[in-house]
């Protein structure tokens, strides 16, 4: 199955120990779509915006890998599953429940996403546009 990671799931490392059978396939964006961070987790979620992006990791993982992504994700309390196309191929990623006020993300947090966008190579002006809320 083919997941959209847009968050800490980014940094390899920490997304090939959480799902072992994961594979990195390449960076895409998601279109009218904004990221930003929320929740007392102060965790990374996004939103529909139109006329803005969300770059990404596009990665496919197993149906064990996504079980576990469930876990990791607090799937369905704090995160849904979202679906979308990608040129004819439905691509699953999570967006938060509640959608309640920016909370500025944690520094350590913050330096796993921005190890992920360097793995995925991500253009970071995203990434510091979604700081500022």
């Amino acid at each position: 199955m083919l997941y959209f990671a847009y968050g800490s799931n980014l940094h390899h490392f920490q997304m090939k120990r959480r799902c072992k059978d994961s594979i990195f396939l390449k960076k895409i964006n998601l279109k009218d779509f904004r990221l930003t961070f929320r929740s007392k987790y102060r965790a990374a979620d996004i939103e529909f915006k139109k006329n803005f992006i969300v770059p990404g990791g596009l990665f496919d993982i197993s149906k064990s890998d996504e079980k576990k992504l469930d876990v990791y994700e607090d799937y369905p309390i704090l995160y849904k599953k979202y679906y979308f196309n990608y040129y004819g191929k439905k691509v699953m990623t999570y967006t938060m429940v509640k959608k309640s006020t920016f909370k500025f993300p944690t520094e350590r947090y913050l330096n796993v996403i921005k190890r992920g966008y360097k793995d995925c190579k991500l253009d970071k002006k995203h990434l510091y546009n979604a700081l500022k809320p």
